[in-house]
């Protein structure tokens, strides 16, 4: 799977922030969540629009923003 399948950035979406397709749900919460200890399972309980591939697209996501950031700055 890849992240492009399943995060967007569009101006008139949550003001261009990366959300998961088709919902209004911004990566970032999804990050937050699972960085607080959240598990898939209760992520998808909070946020039943989602799916186990949206959830893991996300930290995939930020592996590439990571990675790109170092480039930059290194």
């Amino acid at each position: 799977m890849k992240y492009q399948e399943r995060i967007i950035v569009d101006p008139e979406i949550m003001h261009g922030k990366p959300v998961i397709k088709g919902t209004r749900i911004p990566v970032y919460v999804v990050l937050n969540l699972l960085a607080g200890g959240m598990s898939e399972e209760e992520v998808l309980k909070e946020y039943p629009d989602l799916t186990r591939d949206d959830i893991r697209a996300c930290p995939e996501y930020a592996a590439q923003l990571a990675e790109e950031v170092g480039l930059l700055e290194g």
